[in-house]
């Protein structure tokens, strides 16, 4: 059991961490986009999910009598930010962020579920709940990009052939 514990500590630190990285990465979009308001809406509610989201870590965290790692947190936040910069000379910038969205939503889906069966495994009904509700709105999230996608990958074509800023 010390292990699990252990385990699962780790790894609510780690998504902690994770999700304040994911803010780095959305909110400079946020505020760059400006000709794929579908994207804008739905990024900011993501946006608003994922404080929620950090906010119920911190709550199992404390229960666990544990806190999230500054160290980690601010690491990773910073890479998120750097990683949101590397996007914005590209011509195709709203193209590389939606797959990058993509991709760190479904690492999130993973993370959140490893999590969601550790909680399960050892009887802890409470974070149980409040990791499947993290893990539902990934899911719903990324579900959203993927279906959104083809919407966006046509109204960048078609303002980049009109001549028109198909960046955000």
């Amino acid at each position: 059991m010390d292990v699990m514990r252990e385990y699962f500590v780790t790894g609510l630190k780690n998504a902690h961490a994770m999700e304040k990285q994911a803010l780095s990465i959305m909110e400079p979009q946020l505020n760059r986009l400006e000709h794929y308001p579908q994207v804008l809406e739905r990024l900011g509610e993501h946006v608003r999910e994922t404080e929620g989201q950090i906010e119920r870590l911190r709550q199992i965290l404390e229960a666990a009598g544990e806190s999230p790692s500054t160290m980690k947190d601010g690491f990773l936040s910073a890479m998120g930010s750097m990683a949101a910069l590397g996007h914005v000379p590209a011509q195709d910038e709203i193209m590389k962020n939606s797959l990058a969205n993509l991709a760190f939503e479904n690492y999130e889906i993973a993370a959140y579920t490893a999590l969601h069966t550790i909680a399960e495994t050892t009887g802890d009904t409470q974070a149980a709940g409040l990791l499947q509700q993290s893990l539902d709105e990934e899911k719903r999230m990324a579900a959203w990009i993927q279906e959104n996608l083809p919407e966006v990958t046509r109204s960048f074509l078609s303002r980049k052939a009109e001549g028109l800023g198909a960046k955000v």
